[in-house]
């Protein structure tokens, strides 16, 4: 299967909710009920994310298969780090919300496209969220130490660079 990325558009929200929805229960079933809860991300972020192009879907065959928000520049969630430092100083991209419907590789593409803008990436997930930490460290991430993300609960941060 060859994905493709590209913005989301509004007409993608009902499957992107579809996605998110896959994404919590497969979290519940994977021992990370909290992460996300039953609800995030809410609609009026995801419409939000969509109206700044900061939201995006990956694609085959004409059908969405993945969905993450990235942004270049400054995160206010990095500022602070514990437990750790950021290895890599010079401007970075960050890779928020990713989800799938359960095809492969989702992950890998999204890193794949971001690396195309910025040779700098960030990305941080629950402590209970194993599967992702599995995932991204086979990656070649690195952890980096403890964030708090806008609610003030800590999160793993990882970085890759390129």
């Amino acid at each position: 299967m060859e994905y493709l990325v590209r913005k989301a558009v509004e007409s993608d929200l009902p499957r992107i909710e579809e996605i998110y929805a896959y994404a919590r229960d497969f979290m519940e079933k994977t021992g990370n009920p909290n992460q996300w809860g039953k609800t995030h991300p809410p609609h009026d972020c995801l419409v939000d994310d969509i109206a700044k192009g900061l939201l995006n879907v990956i694609t085959a065959d004409d059908q969405i298969h993945g969905v993450f928000f990235f942004v270049t520049g400054d995160d206010p969630s990095y500022a602070y780090i514990e437990d750790g430092d950021w290895k890599y100083k010079e401007p970075y991209g960050t890779i928020h919300r990713i989800a799938a419907d359960g095809s492969g590789k989702i992950l890998q593409t999204a890193v794949d496209h971001c690396l195309k803008s910025i040779s700098n990436i960030r990305i941080d997930t629950h402590h209970d969220n194993v599967v992702m930490q599995k995932a991204v460290t086979k990656l070649g991430f690195k952890q980096s130490g403890i964030i708090y993300v806008e609610d003030g609960s800590p999160r793993i941060a990882y970085e890759l660079h390129k």
